[in-house]
């Protein structure tokens, strides 16, 4: 998986790599697999639970760039 966005859906995240299911429940993001949230964006997500959607994108991308390592 390319490096992600801010603009990218919660769904095609999780489609790619379940792994970031447990970074985003760490961050406080409990409802990762509730089916609204699959058509969020990244930072539409954070909004919603007050989260620097910043940071969560680089714990994301330094997961998945770790993983290919």
């Amino acid at each position: 998986m390319t490096a992600i966005t801010k603009e990218t859906r919660i769904g095609d995240m999780l489609m790619e790599d379940m792994g970031i299911a447990a970074i985003l429940m760490a961050a406080g993001m409990h409802c990762v697999g509730c089916p609204a949230s699959q058509m969020e964006s990244l930072e539409e997500a954070c909004m919603v639970h007050g989260m620097d959607a910043d940071m969560v994108m680089n714990r994301i991308n330094d997961y998945l760039a770790n993983k290919e390592k």
